[in-house]
């Protein structure tokens, strides 16, 4: 499914979603990545979906939520593999642009050395890139890139992609306990995005079930280290270690609507419980899926949450 949500973003407000890349195509097999581990591993872009094909969706998912006056505040391409790699991604962006609702796209940045990735988020509002760590070990051992992918290029590339993007740049940095939240690492993981100077940093910590099961959050206490550090050296930092809510939008078709959501937005039980209730839906609805064996249930960090098995 192209379109999902509005979902509430805890960056982006209501952030009607763009699954341009089919599941689970990416160049990078993070550790924490919360729809599973990646099983067609890439850095070959090419065209999943015709860009006519998800304007027409986004048009048509745009109009529904009209009629129930659900606000959108960004549409944002943030699917079930890296977007970049999506070859069509900035003749999509411009087909957009129509609609005037700005345009977010969440990367990891793996693509970016090459100037026509460069090109094609430059027309985004807001764009969203991952820096984890400074050191290429710990790189490879939290996001297990692509063999192919150098990760000196990515940093220049970040680097020139920053110095000539007019929208919102931001980065990202999950931290995972044991893994890149040492002093050091975060320490020379925020000298390097001083030199970005991006209009905000985000700490994120894993929140929702990862794709290893070793993947823990790091200490209260090194949560702070992280923010204390990041705001010495950066302007605007936000730590986020909290869950987005649970206030998920339904507009004509509970069954369809919630399966494009957790395609690649795993959702705690609190939040499809809410999400059934304004579908005027019952539990049951859940049941059946899972007797059907499209959804799955996984405990996580004292809470259960629900994905749609790939």
């Amino acid at each position: 499914m192209i379109i999902f949500g509005p979902i509430p973003s805890r960056r982006l407000g209501r952030s009607l979603g763009i699954n341009n890349i089919p599941p689970k195509v990416c160049s990078y097999s993070c550790i924490y990545c919360q729809i599973g581990a990646t099983d067609s591993m890439s850095i070959t872009r090419q065209e999943f979906f015709s860009s006519d094909d998800i304007f027409n969706e986004v048009k048509k998912k745009i109009k529904q939520l009209q009629k129930v006056n659900e606000k959108i505040d960004y549409l944002t391409f943030v699917p079930d593999g890296e977007p970049t790699l999506d070859i069509n991604l900035g003749k999509t962006i411009d087909k957009l642009k129509s609609f005037g609702i700005k345009i977010a796209v969440i990367t990891n940045a793996s693509l970016i050395w090459k100037k026509e990735v460069q090109n094609d988020l430059m027309q985004a509002d807001w764009v969203s890139v991952k820096i984890e760590s400074t050191y290429e070990n710990i790189w490879r051992k939290i996001d297990r890139p692509h063999g192919s992918l150098e990760f000196d290029k990515i940093i220049t590339g970040i680097k020139e992609f920053a110095s000539s993007f007019k929208g919102t740049l931001v980065t990202e940095t999950m931290l995972v306990n044991s893994v890149n939240d040492n002093l050091e690492s975060l320490s020379k993981t925020a000298q390097l995005i001083r030199e970005i100077n991006p209009s905000k940093s985000y700490i994120l910590t894993p929140t929702r079930p990862p794709a290893e099961k070793s993947v823990k959050v790091p200490s209260e206490y090194l949560l702070n280290m992280a923010y204390q550090i990041y705001s010495s050296l950066l302007n605007n930092v936000e730590l986020i270690v909290y869950n987005e809510g649970v206030d998920f939008s339904y507009s004509s078709d509970a069954e369809k609507e919630l399966l494009s959501i957790l395609s690649v937005h795993p959702m705690r039980k609190d939040a499809v419980e809410e999400f059934l209730l304004k579908a005027n839906s019952g539990w049951k609805l859940i049941d059946d899926l899972k007797n059907m064996r499209v959804l799955q249930e996984i405990e996580y960090s004292g809470s259960t949450y629900f994905i749609k098995k790939i």
